[in-house]
């Protein structure tokens, strides 16, 4: 069975807790400070045997400008266009407002079946506001505890009805697109290969400071506008997750919160939203920082570069707002020059400039993503490993430690996502970081991994494959 179910309602009732209820993850952030959701998003929901798409939106306000508030109360007003049914949360504990009557009547004019939920109503505190809730015409409230999970068998029943059969269930669950579920938690490394299962999703995070056209990027990408813009900083909060496929490859993308330096955030909200980032980048396979022209690789910048190598996820950088650079030239020799000098030690990390607005060079974005996801991805066979290990020890050996040679013995990789090699050494501990940094460039250089991390492990111990 599979339908869809969007959660609508004005700010602060709990739209947000019951969605990380069915969906049975943290998934939305959850705060008392009313409008932290913004943008809607989707994932797998599952409750009392029903299988459906839950959806979480922005709270509704009456406004119709283009402030804000209006453009939330736009996506979601779309969002409420595609659903199968619509729960409409009140909160019982508050009552029934004017806001709450006013967009009880918007809903009963429109085309998607509405189910009143009264959430908050554990103990007596809600059952006055439980009653007040028949007023609204929307037939009988379901009295629900989405912090508590009370409720869930009469939602389950309300559901009922617009459960469908559907052989494409497995692939409308997929299509939600959220976050942290199960297949984004495999452990690095031990994810199949991508031609063993290239059905799979390439998960791609926008991330980089606020205001520097994320958002936008998103909305250029899928050809809508799936997330909310404008010039106000900081608008993204959720980590929004959009299905799409280009050039018959699928892809996840997923939209963040600008993550500024640590001394400036101050808000509990925006702490959450840029710890929901850092974990979108520790699940994502490629990451694209999204940078101002206007002001390139800034130490913010370089910062959320250097964690998104030290994660052992893949980089590409989208230079955005190129169209109004007037010295390319000279604003080109910048990003060499910062990159050489904050991140000399990864090289070739694929630099692209784009207009995420105008949509101007996009197809060029993406092929540097699918490169260096390649990149990512490759395995390099024992044998030629072993081959390039000879040459290297006859040219450049190891220095000499208390008057001693270490004895480098054999190397594997053990892992992609990012490539892991294992070297044998007599003496692990003592082979020096600058001899280890020479041997990941030269194999960097030699088997053609530009722009990715590599991960030497060093272990103590005779070839694994040799004969006793």
């Amino acid at each position: 069975m599979s339908f869809t179910v969007v959660l609508v309602g004005r700010p602060n009732v709990g739209k947000s807790t019951l969605f990380n209820r069915l969906a049975g993850k943290k998934l939305a952030l959850v705060d008392d400070t009313p409008g932290v959701t913004r943008d809607w998003r989707a994932a797998p929901g599952h409750v009392g045997g029903l299988s459906f798409t839950v959806v979480d939106t922005a709270g509704l306000e009456d406004v119709s400008d283009d402030s804000l508030e209006a453009r939330m109360r736009r996506q979601t007003e779309r969002a409420l266009d595609r659903a199968d049914v619509a729960l409409f949360i009140i909160d019982a504990r508050a009552g029934v407002t004017p806001l709450d009557r006013h967009f009880a009547n918007l809903l009963r004019k429109g085309r998607t079946p509405v189910v009143l939920v009264a959430n908050k109503a554990e103990g007596k505190a809600g059952m006055p506001g439980l009653y007040e809730a028949f007023e609204l015409g929307l037939g009988e409230p379901l009295a629900i505890s989405a912090e508590h999970g009370e409720g869930m068998a009469d939602l389950v029943q309300a559901l009922m009805p617009y459960a469908k059969e559907d052989d494409a269930d497995a692939e409308a669950q997929a299509a939600a697109g959220s976050i942290g579920s199960e297949e984004d938690e495999i452990p690095i490394g031990d994810q199949p290969e991508p031609e063993e299962d290239k059905a799979k999703p390439i998960q791609i995070a926008i991330v980089g400071r606020p205001n520097v056209g994320k958002s936008t990027l998103l909305n250029s990408l899928v050809g809508e506008e799936r997330v909310l813009t404008g010039p106000e900083a900081g608008m993204t909060r959720d980590a929004i997750s959009v299905d799409w496929t280009w050039r018959d490859r699928r892809f996840k993308l997923v939209d963040t919160a600008g993550m500024r330096r640590r001394a400036r955030v101050d808000e509990k909200v925006e702490k959450l939203a840029v710890a929901d980032a850092l974990r979108v980048i520790r699940m994502a396979n490629v990451v694209i920082l999204v940078v101002d022209a206007g002001q390139i690789l800034d130490k913010q910048d370089l910062t959320i570069a250097r964690m998104v190598i030290s994660e052992g996820r893949s980089l590409v950088i989208a230079v955005n707002k190129w169209d109004a650079v007037e010295n390319r030239a000279l604003a080109l020799k910048q990003v060499e020059d910062k990159l050489e000098a904050a991140l000399g030690y990864i090289k070739g990390v694929k630099v692209v400039t784009i207009s995420a607005l105008k949509g101007q060079k996009l197809d060029t974005l993406l092929d540097a993503v699918l490169a260096t996801y390649t990149v990512w991805n490759r395995r390099i066979p024992t044998s030629q490993l072993n081959r390039w290990l000879e040459g290297v020890l006859d040219h450049h050996p190891p220095p000499l430690i208390e008057g001693r040679r270490l004895k480098i013995r054999y190397m594997t990789q053990v892992k992609t996502r990012p490539p892991t090699l294992a070297l044998f050494v007599n003496k692990p501990l003592d082979l020096p970081e600058s001899y280890q940094r020479y041997l990941i460039a030269d194999l960097r250089e030699t088997f053609d991994l530009p722009g990715v991390p590599l991960r030497l492990l060093l272990r103590k111990g005779k070839n694994p494959f040799a004969d006793d």
